[in-house]
């Protein structure tokens, strides 16, 4: 997978991160209290200055509501 993917798809977790936490009005000190991630981490992730490992996408994620799922990636389809 080229880097490009790659980021993208680090992107796109961050930014799920961020929407859901913010759409149920969490802050980042509260997302600490309720995931033990300290909240400078947290923004760090957030910032996209910090890549987070799998144990901590999930601490993060499960008092949102969210879990992480492995799916295929969308393919492009050759037109040619």
């Amino acid at each position: 997978m080229n880097d490009i993917k790659i980021n993208n798809l680090r992107i796109a977790i961050i930014n799920e991160l961020i929407r859901a936490r913010e759409e149920q009005g969490i802050s980042q000190k509260k997302l600490e209290e309720l995931s033990g991630v300290k909240q400078p981490v947290i923004a760090r992730i957030e910032k996209g200055k910090s890549i987070p490992n799998t144990d901590t996408l999930v601490k993060l994620l499960t008092p949102l509501g969210k879990k992480l799922v492995i799916v295929p990636l969308e393919t492009v389809k050759n037109t040619k």
